[in-house]
């Protein structure tokens, strides 16, 4: 087998197979994610491949079928329907209060419809309208139900853990958001969220309670991250000389089966 680049903090699943980096197909897990539900919340560390897996589910949506030729998905979905896929990241900066909080919503709802050709009303409309038209638009322009997905769900609420009030304004925030997406559930095909934490559903997803949370369910423990098998066969070629035993007191230890 030959040696390719290792994909040390890559989070894009196009530079990854188009440079020749080493890939762990987890399209079998988006595959089955698409075809048995509609809204899921997934947790895992920092580092452990969410973004990349958000990428990977965008792509597949978006019908990007070049991407996917040589995977276990490919020949399973139907690349004739490509989805408005809108994407979410709270991931960058830090954020100290609810102003903050909308100025980044903003932008990124206006990345969103730049990039899916649809036009929004301007701020100061508050931000939760502004996503509702996003996702409404962008349905009747693509001819196609929407995609959401939202990563580093939590981070704003995390990053001022210290100061609760802000805190809680920050969560009401995210809340007044992501309460859109049940309300547009004729609109959105499906939508998947990631975080570091599990907040209390009571607390910021009240009005997203339907969502399935898959962070300990035995059927997509290997969601990220790579098993010993993975290890084995895809990074083989870089195992030759190396301790074992030793790769496994650093890194083994999470157990993700419920």
């Amino acid at each position: 087998m030959q040696r390719q680049k290792l994909p040390i903090g890559i989070q894009t699943l196009r530079e990854i197979r188009e440079e020749g980096y080493y890939y762990v197909d987890k399209t079998a897990f988006a595959h089955r994610l698409a075809a048995s539900g509609k809204y899921y919340f997934l947790s895992r560390p920092r580092r452990f491949g969410k973004s990349l897996f958000l990428d990977t589910l965008a792509e597949l949506f978006a019908g990007n079928e070049p991407l996917f030729r040589g995977l276990f998905v490919h020949d399973k979905w139907d690349w004739s329907r490509k989805h408005p896929v809108i994407r979410l990241s709270f991931g960058g900066g830090r954020l100290h209060d609810g102003r903050g909080l909308d100025e980044h919503i903003h932008a990124l709802l206006d990345d969103n419809a730049q990039r899916l050709g649809v036009e929004l009303p301007p701020p100061p409309q508050d931000v939760h309208l502004r996503f509702k038209r996003l996702i409404e638009r962008a349905v009747a322009h693509h001819g196609q139900r929407a995609v959401v997905l939202v990563d580093e769900y939590d981070k704003p609420i995390l990053d001022n853990l210290s100061d609760p009030e802000v805190a809680r304004t920050l969560r009401e925030g995210l809340r007044n958001l992501y309460s859109v997406i049940k309300d547009s559930d004729a609109h959105i095909r499906f939508a998947f969220l990631t975080g570091v934490s599990k907040i209390s559903k009571v607390s910021i997803f009240s009005g997203l309670n339907n969502l399935n949370d898959i962070t300990v369910d035995a059927a997509y423990s290997a969601i990220c991250g790579y098993t010993e098998t993975d290890l084995d066969t895809v990074f083989a070629p870089e195992l030759q000389g190396l301790d074992r035993q030793a790769i496994r007191d650093w890194y083994n230890g999470y157990n993700w089966l419920g």
